[in-house]
């Protein structure tokens, strides 16, 4: 294994046992649950939105490593952000799942770590669970957050 290959592996084992933003916010104004019934990954995101920004984000999650630690880098990547910023990470992020980064110039170098995981088709899911449900909380609920 390549020494970055390991670096990720450790980046994705950190996140995992200590992940970021975990809780719960108690009255959210967009939340949405997410569920991978193929492995039975499971989230529920919480975010609140004030003036089209992301103030506060927050998850809890059961489920493989590659779902807890791709949620807690997601909600690192998207707190602070506007909702059109959150949805060209959200579009990147995708990008990098389905094509990886061979022909990619990335303007998020935080998202380097998921560049392998279009070589393992039944991880894609686990690494976008709580991509799609953050995508699902903003875009049903995203009249609150105004």
């Amino acid at each position: 294994m390549s020494e970055l290959n390991e670096l990720y592996q450790e980046i994705i084992l950190d996140h995992n046992k200590n992940p970021r933003n975990w809780g719960i916010i108690e009255t959210p104004s967009n939340a949405s649950e997410g569920f991978n019934p193929l492995c039975g990954d499971h989230i529920n995101l919480y975010v609140q939105i004030e003036n089209d920004r992301i103030i506060d984000i927050k998850f809890q999650a059961t489920g493989c490593a590659i779902s807890k630690s791709s949620a807690s880098i997601m909600t690192t990547l998207m707190k602070g952000k506007t909702l059109d910023e959150a949805k060209e990470i959200y579009n990147e992020f995708h990008e990098i799942i389905t094509h990886g980064c061979a022909d990619s110039e990335l303007s998020n170098e935080n998202l380097e770590i998921f560049c392998g995981v279009k070589d393992y088709p039944s991880r894609v899911k686990c690494a976008s669970l709580a991509w799609h449900t953050f995508l699902d909380a903003i875009d049903k609920n995203n009249n609150k957050g105004n």
